[in-house]
């Protein structure tokens, strides 16, 4: 298993939710975030005084999926959310070591790792 981890604009939310839906993932988690890439961001007036954004809104975006899922995921997201401008974004993939269900307390495939409840049987 392994988190697929997208940070990209969020007028590209629907795009991307629906083009990632269609490979047949529903479960995911994000996250309204700012941060900073090599772009310059613009300078806004509030009242009269200028003001220096230095960190711009983004949505991040994390689904936990099979080796197998994982090319078509990227393929979607990066696909999604292009436009072609300074700031579309990045994914990258880390591998999960560890995965479990709180409510049920199921363990994941990838690792028999006991919890606290549960029988090392």
């Amino acid at each position: 298993m392994k988190l697929v981890t997208a940070v990209i604009k969020p007028h590209r939310w629907e795009a991307v939710r629906s083009a990632v839906e269609m490979v047949g993932i529903s479960g995911m988690t994000v996250s309204e975030v700012t941060g900073r890439g090599r772009q310059k961001s613009p300078s806004e007036v509030h009242r009269g005084v200028e003001y220096d954004n230095t960190l711009v809104p983004r949505l991040r975006i994390e689904i936990v999926a099979t080796d197998e899922e994982i090319p078509e995921i990227v393929e979607k997201i990066v696909t999604n959310a292009r436009t072609g401008k300074i700031g579309d974004g990045k994914v990258w993939v880390v591998p999960v070591a560890a995965m479990v269900r709180v409510r049920a307390d199921d363990l994941d495939e990838v690792t028999r790792v006991p919890t606290a409840g549960s029988s090392a049987g």
